[in-house]
């Protein structure tokens, strides 16, 4: 590995739908890399035990070989600083952990949850940790560890004076070391928290340039602090604008207001190198000016000090518009045809369909009908079919938002887990299976009957079946920040978590 050498990660954590954060991180990271002649690697960030899942993590990679933005290292591919995945380097964590320990750079924290649960109510829930382990000696702390009482590692930060950082987009920001918190690096169970294992697998694999969102700035100086405890020299950080909502006040983007997940965009019909381009205008442009450039163009003028740090827009009005410029400039007849025959046409899709429409076909023409929702994005119908026998226009909206909640958690979106999920549901609200699943064909399909409904939803993918049941909640006249804070509670009460 040369020094000179460009090397720039991209980090997802496998914990649910592959998201359009993910890609324009990605996108921005491969193209600087490969105008410097340098690397990209892929790296698993899957130490959140309890919600990464494998299924989560296949959907993010063939997502991002979907859009074309092939790694040089990864966990698919192997390299020379593997593994990519941090829950296949634990033992490197727990390591750089004794280092840190044996050094005063980080100390062992017994505290119980009973215990730092009543110092929040004391001293307010936004307060940071009281450090009341951190002047424990070291001795002290590894006899209480011996046996085998329970504990966290925290690091040492500052207790005073400025911490001075750098990012490559804003200069140099400062941050009172009194404001950072002791961070946890090591959790009970012996996995890192995303700060040390960030750090740790940053350097250990070489990466120079670390170009992400700008959540992360106020990171930044556990991660400096960090570097400096293990001798290291720090990357150069680069924090990209983050994507906004089409909205007055351009809030952060959200699957609340938009769809987010990659899949959503390629089920409706969205080509790659469309939404790559719409990525790449996010803050930035060709120096010509030109909106409409393709991945070799951006990679050849991308530099990253020219990113305007205005909160792009995420406004799927252009993304239309884009796409449908390339379908009319970048396409003939011939390639359309193949690229609509891979989109709709591919033989597993129209297998998985045709069992489900053949009962119900009397001449060929009648497919077309039968199985218009699923080649489109939304399905047209009338707001007052949406109804559910017993329950008013206000209580089918909870009902609607409730399900959408549960479907963000169900990790297998098959049929069968689909048809369990909904007969739990109606139990929930106590209604007839029938009565629950009325509105849902409306929503779905734009029509009262329709395929199967399981089979059906499997088929449209958890993107697309969302993104439906929340265009029937507007239809309905949408849920209020008031309401969805009562849902939230119902929600608790129904089924003992939070949404």
């Amino acid at each position: 590995m040369s020094e000179s050498e460009v090397r720039v990660r991209v980090a997802p954590s496998p914990t649910g739908d592959p998201h359009v954060g993910t890609a324009y991180q990605a996108l921005f990271n491969y193209a600087f890399a490969k105008r410097g002649g340098g690397k990209f690697i892929l790296r698993i960030e899957d130490t959140d035990r309890v919600r990464s899942t494998k299924t989560s993590e296949e959907a993010i990679l063939e997502s991002l070989r979907w859009l074309g933005l092939h790694w040089d290292e990864g966990p698919d591919i192997g390299g020379p600083h593997g593994p990519y995945r941090q829950s296949e380097r634990t033992e490197i964590y727990r390591e750089h952990t004794e280092q840190l320990l044996k050094a005063g750079d980080a100390y062992r924290c017994f505290c119980t949850k009973e215990r730092l649960d009543e110092m929040r109510v004391r001293q307010g829930p936004n307060a940071g940790y009281d450090r009341r382990c951190r002047s424990m000696a070291l001795s002290e702390s590894q006899r209480r560890a011996d046996a085998g009482e329970p504990f966290v590692v925290r690091m040492k930060v500052p207790l005073e004076g400025v911490c001075l950082m750098r990012d490559l987009l804003r200069g140099e920001i400062q941050k009172d070391w009194a404001s950072v918190d002791d961070q946890i690096i090591l959790k009970s169970d012996g996995y890192p928290t995303y700060h040390l294992a960030n750090v740790v697998d940053d350097h250990l694999m070489g990466i120079n340039h670390v170009i992400r969102g700008e959540e992360w700035i106020n990171s930044v100086p556990k991660h400096l602090k960090l570097y400096e405890d293990f001798g290291w020299q720090p990357p150069v950080f680069c924090h990209l604008p983050l994507l906004r909502n089409n909205d007055k006040t351009k809030s952060k983007l959200s699957k609340r207001k938009n769809p987010t997940s990659i899949n959503y965009y390629r089920r409706a019909g969205f080509l790659p190198e469309a939404l790559l381009n719409f990525l790449g205008m996010m803050g930035w442009l060709m120096p010509n000016g030109e909106e409409k450039f393709t991945l070799e163009e951006m990679c050849a003028n991308l530099e990253l000090e020219k990113i305007s740090l205005g909160g792009p827009v995420f406004d799927v009005a252009k993304l239309r518009w884009l796409n449908g410029r390339y379908i009319r400039e970048d396409y003939t007849p011939d390639t359309l045809c193949d690229q609509l025959e891979a989109w709709a046409l591919n033989r597993e899709k129209m297998r998985q369909i045709i069992p489900l429409v053949q009962p119900r076909l009397q001449t060929l023409t009648d497919w077309s009908y039968l199985t218009a929702a699923f080649f489109a994005d939304e399905v047209p119908f009338e707001p007052q079919d949406l109804v559910m026998k017993g329950q008013t226009p206000e209580q089918l909206l909870g009902i609607l938002q409730m399900t959408i909640w549960k479907l963000e958690q169900l990790r297998d979106f098959s049929a069968s887990a689909l048809d369990a999920l909904f007969r739990s549901l109606a139990e929930a609200f106590d209604l007839k299976l029938r009565e629950f699943t009325a509105p849902f064909f409306v929503a779905l399909s734009g029509r009262r009957a329709w395929t199967p409904l399981f089979d059906s939803m499997e088929i449209l993918g958890s993107d697309i079946v969302r993104m439906r049941l929340k265009l029937a909640i507007d239809a309905l006249g949408g849920i209020s920040g008031k309401q969805r804070k009562n849902l939230e509670k119902q929600y608790v009460a129904l089924f003992g978590r939070r949404p």
